[in-house]
């Protein structure tokens, strides 16, 4: 069972958030010429502003942004929040979540929602090298309101490693369980280090996310948002914890195209 995250935590929650806008507006990214080629019409990715270095000697530091509501940060692996992480700052019927982009590459976006309580930290530690990012609110699936993007570097010993020409027949033949849905999106996972692809299968506007739970946590929910265009997936990665539960969905721009029930695993 996933843990509520305290100040030293060691806790992955998960997102889903219901809004993958139809031209990403450029957030920051780290290296020159690190931005993705778009195959789709859906998006529209442009090169955003250079990366921040995070703080030298920075045990206990960490990078920040806030919104009134939620606050996400960026830290240091020694730090007292490493990795990724959002929390709720208001007692409110909204909720605090954090969307993100990996290594300068915008084809894939992240998003964790925090469903738990005020004060509550959700997050998750398996981060790139780069990790562009902002907080944003929201009321349900909608979204209220968001921060500026900032991005950071050089903030994890071990970061994830930058993957995005995996296929979606080489996704299901690297996972152990599969899922999808009509409108043309996968998704798969395995659960020895676990990972999650979202697939994108069909030729169209439409957007492909996988939507899932890890540990049985109904307080934190993860979103993967493929951005990239047909036959391209994005993936996360979660260290020891299993996905519980888990669906494939469809959008266009924020409206939901199709979508399964949720399965438990």
């Amino acid at each position: 069972m996933v843990m509520t995250m305290t100040a030293a935590f060691s806790v992955e929650g998960a997102a889903a958030d219901a809004a993958a806008p139809s031209a990403v507006k450029a957030p920051p990214v780290a290296a020159a010429g690190a931005t993705a080629r778009v195959v789709t019409p859906a998006v529209t990715l442009t090169a955003p502003p250079a990366a921040v270095p995070a703080a030298a000697g920075g045990a206990g530091k960490a990078e920040c942004v806030r919104v009134k509501g939620a606050r996400a940060c960026v830290g240091l692996d020694q730090s007292a929040l490493p990795g990724i992480t959002v929390q709720d700052t208001k007692k409110d019927r909204l909720h605090a979540a954090v969307e993100y982009y990996q290594n300068g590459y915008l084809g894939t976006k992240y998003v964790i929602h925090n469903l738990a309580r005020e004060g509550e930290i959700r997050g998750n530690r398996q981060i790139g090298k780069t990790v562009t990012f902002r907080a944003a609110v929201y009321k349900g699936d909608r979204r209220i309101k968001v921060s500026g993007w900032k991005t950071v570097s050089d903030v994890t010993k071990h970061p994830v490693k930058r993957e995005t020409r995996v296929t979606p027949a080489g996704a299901r033949a690297r996972s152990e369980v599969c899922t999808s849905t009509k409108g043309a999106a996968d998704m798969c996972f395995g659960e020895k280090k676990t990972f999650v692809f979202a697939c994108d299968t069909g030729a169209d506007r439409h957007q492909a996310r996988a939507e899932y739970f890890l540990n049985g946590d109904p307080t934190a929910r993860f979103e993967i948002h493929q951005l990239g265009g047909l036959n391209t997936c994005g993936k996360a990665v979660h260290g020891d914890l299993a996905v519980s539960m888990y669906r494939a969905s469809v959008f266009d721009d924020t409206h939901l195209v199709a979508t399964r029930l949720y399965k438990y695993n």
